[in-house]
């Protein structure tokens, strides 16, 4: 295999014409860069050289080489300069893991602005509903993952994370068009006692959210269908399925909402980062953007 640091040599010898100047230029004795000469010539196994007198020619061999010398040279220059800016956090790869509203209205519109700002910053975003983004985070499988408070989430003393809050929506009722209480201004929970609900799968902080606060209103949801996608629940209900609370900024457009009275539940959303990684500019540039959009929501 060829040293490129040989072909460092052949390209200053070609450029400066004898050992001794190539040499200095190299901050080498003459017999070193004889001897680095020497080696590339059995490298490469063709003479290289053509002594003539105090000077060397370069033969039809070592033109040959040095024309790939050259292009050889060039990249490794840039794999050193890529090197240095991986090295002082210029560019690089940022994985980031969120639930798919978090993505739709907060991870999305990051990305498109860190494309304008961080050009050499590559976002990668990977779907992860429940506890599974702060999981795939602590395994290292993520450098950031956006979550929602629960009782399952990890302490807020927990010294393996860092915790940076985001946003907080309120949850609306989502109803039936038939609804007998579709005509009220606000809803009060236990108005919906006696339905029938369409409910997150179990494991999803959501639903977690939900069950509290029926709980707190007195009484367990009848739970009939689940489902994780809320488009699928507003659907539901449409269709007569039952009655959910779904996060506000999470409602289809067309679905029919009614504000809840006091207290209200709330789905609060943080981002976590790793400790080791908090202090990263290429993690910190993204949560700094993150924090902007969600300051905007």
């Amino acid at each position: 295999m060829i040293e490129v640091r040989r072909l460092r040599v052949l390209r200053a010898l070609a450029d400066h014409g004898t050992v001794t100047a190539a040499a200095e230029v190299l901050h080498l004795t003459p017999s070193a860069v004889s001897q680095q000469l020497a080696a590339l010539e059995s490298e490469v196994g063709q003479e290289l050289l053509e002594r003539r007198g105090r000077r060397v020619a370069i033969t039809s061999a070592g033109r040959l080489l040095l024309a790939h010398t050259d292009t050889i040279l060039t990249e490794v220059e840039r794999a050193e300069e890529a090197m240095r800016l991986h090295a002082n956090g210029t560019t690089g790869e940022v994985r980031v893991t969120a639930f798919a509203t978090a993505i739709s209205l907060l991870v999305a519109p990051a990305l498109a602005r860190l494309r304008e700002t961080n050009p050499g910053l590559d976002l990668v975003i990977r779907d992860a509903e429940g506890h599974q983004g702060i999981t795939r985070l602590l395994d290292g499988d993520a450098d950031i993952a956006i979550a929602v408070e629960h009782r399952g989430s990890p302490r807020p003393d927990d010294q393996r994370l860092v915790r940076i809050p985001l946003y907080a929506e309120p949850f609306v009722a989502v109803l039936p068009p038939y609804h007998p209480a579709a005509a009220a201004d606000t809803i009060e929970l236990p108005m919906l006692a006696g339905d029938d609900w369409v409910m997150p799968s179990p494991g999803n902080p959501i639903r977690d959210v939900v069950l509290l606060a029926c709980e707190q209103a007195g009484f367990q949801p009848r739970i009939v269908h689940q489902s994780d996608d809320f488009r699928a629940v507003a659907a539901l209900v449409a269709a007569g399925g039952g009655v959910s609370l779904v996060p506000r900024l999470a409602v289809p457009a067309l679905a029919v909402i009614r504000p809840l009275t006091e207290p209200v539940p709330t789905r609060r959303v943080y981002a976590a980062v790793r400790q080791s990684r908090a202090d990263h500019p290429l993690v910190t540039a993204t949560l700094a953007v993150l924090t902007e959009v969600a300051e905007k929501l």
